[in-house]
């Protein structure tokens, strides 16, 4: 079994909103820095859910977005995860505090300084670009939380990829 999410990242200018993960117990990502978002509600379609999740974590209600990918998390430690990886990059509102951790507008040139899960690095390389096509990633974590696997749409890539 499975659990559908999804995962939204938060742009202005050059900077994206990344939650610090410091405030929920047992949590998986405690510590590290990711973009907002959460599980589905019963019926919910990604796009329903991604304005639902930012709206209760930000307090900001989405008004332009892209979906970008699907991001399937294997933990050795978690249930599956499917997330669904939005951008957005218009909104309405004023930023409130979250009660999963701390909001912070991050630049992006600086994410990967921060405490992170190594395999956002693959898809937040992705998201940068534009004109990126949609996309499905496969990142799979030992019970350390070390990458040891990653499969963009069907390929190993990075130390994962082996010559054909």
């Amino acid at each position: 079994m499975a659990i559908q999410t999804t995962l939204c990242y938060i742009e202005r200018e050059t900077q994206y909103l990344m939650l610090h993960r410091v405030s929920k117990a047992n949590d998986l990502s405690e510590g590290k820095w990711i973009g907002v978002g959460g599980k589905f509600e019963l019926d919910e379609s990604p796009e329903e859910c991604m304005l639902r999740e930012v709206r209760e974590e930000t307090g900001l209600v989405a008004t332009q977005w892209r979906y970008r990918g699907i991001v399937t998390f294997v933990s050795a430690r978690a249930e599956t995860e499917y997330m669904h990886l939005f951008t957005i990059s218009g909104w309405q509102g004023s930023l409130r505090d979250c009660d999963e951790g701390v909001l912070e507008w991050i630049e992006r040139d600086r994410l990967f300084e921060l405490p992170h899960w190594k395999g956002d690095e693959i898809f937040l390389s992705l998201i940068r670009d534009e004109e990126a096509p949609f996309f499905s990633l496969k990142l799979v974590y030992d019970a350390s939380d070390t990458l040891i696997e990653a499969v963009l749409d069907g390929r190993a890539v990075g130390p994962f990829a082996r010559d054909e």
